[in-house]
This record gives C-alpha cells, sequence and structure tokens, in this order.
C-alpha cells in the first residue's frame, strides 16, 4: 500500500486511500494503529504484571498498616479498660477512706462529748462534795461558837445567881442523885 502512495505520488496524482469506498487512511487509522503498537509494546514489556505486582504490594502494605492499627486499637482498649478499673478502684478506695475519716471523726467526737460529759460531772459532785464539806465545817464552826457562847453565857449566870450557900445545896443535890444514877 505504501507503494501505491509512493507511485501515486511520483505520477502526480493523488490516490485515492479508500477501500470499497471507506477511507481507511485518515487520522482514525493511524491512531489506531499506534494504539495498537503502543498496547503490543505494553503487553510485550510486560507492563500489566509490573503494575499488579506494585498494586499487589501497596495492597500488602496498606493491609499490614491496618493489621497494625487493629492491633494498636487493640492495645488501647485493653489500657483504656485497665485504666478504667484502676479509677474505679480508686474511687472506691477513696470513697471508703472518706467513710472510715467520717466514722473515726464520728467517735473521736461522741468520745470527746462522753469525756466532756463526764469531766463536767465529776466537777459537779467535786463541788457539791466541796460545798457539802464547807457547810459541815461551817456547822461545826457555828456549833463550836454556840457551845463557847453557851458555855461563858451558863458560867456568867452560874457566877451572877450562884453563891456559896446555892453551890453547896447543888453539890449535895448532884452527889446524892449519883448514888441512884449509877446504880
Amino acid at each position: 500500500m505504501l507503494e501505491l502512495i509512493i507511485l501515486a505520488s511520483e505520477a502526480g496524482e493523488h490516490a485515492d486511500p479508500s477501500i470499497g469506498g471507506v477511507h481507511i487512511l485518515n487520522a482514525t487509522f493511524f491512531v489506531s494503529v499506534a494504539m495498537l503498537i503502543l498496547i503490543g509494546i505494553i503487553l510485550y514489556k510486560k507492563v500489566p504484571t509490573v503494575i499488579g505486582a506494585s498494586l499487589d504490594r501497596r495492597i500488602a502494605m496498606i493491609r499490614a498498616e491496618l493489621d497494625e492499627a487493629q492491633a494498636l486499637r487493640a492495645d488501647a482498649e485493653k489500657l483504656r479498660g485497665e485504666y478504667e478499673a484502676k479509677l474505679a478502684a480508686a474511687t472506691q478506695e477513696a470513697a471508703d477512706m472518706n467513710a472510715r475519716a467520717e466514722a473515726e471523726a464520728e467517735a473521736i467526737r461522741a468520745k470527746a462529748q462522753a469525756d466532756a460529759e463526764n469531766l463536767i460531772v465529776r466537777r459537779q459532785k467535786m463541788a457539791t462534795d466541796k460545798i457539802a464539806s464547807a457547810e459541815r465545817a461551817a456547822i461545826a464552826e457555828i456549833r463550836n461558837k454556840v457551845a463557847l457562847a453557851a458555855t461563858g453565857a451558863a458560867a456568867t449566870l452560874i457566877a451572877e445567881n450562884h453563891n456559896a450557900d446555892a453551890d453547896k445545896s447543888l453539890v449535895d443535890q448532884t452527889v446524892a442523885q449519883l448514888g441512884t444514877r449509877l446504880n
């Protein structure tokens, strides 16, 4: 065919590149031929196999990254669970410590109140005992003073009202009564 074109160009006429009225040597024909040659070269050099291998390596690498990410996520979930358990335990321990502290504070308050009440009772008893002792001492002192005053008054009255004759009759009367009182 190329010979026909060359012969036609030498003759000065243009050859009609049509077969059965269909023009085959147009731009579409050359693009189609170039594409077939390009596809042939691509297949000969095994480019689809190289591209497939490259894509397979990339898929394997992405799959490995996904597996690693999944393992990291599982580890993170495990750590999260552990820390949540630790947090719950710490919260419970803090609540227990708070309850123990409140119970101890209540026990200390109750003991202090009981001790204060006991101290008040002891102090009241001591004050009552002291007052009673002071009353007894005051009564004893008053009795002593009254006895001294009565003795002094009786001595004064006897000295004023009695003379030697009255004393003799009083002594005789007392001696007579002694005999009857002693028997």
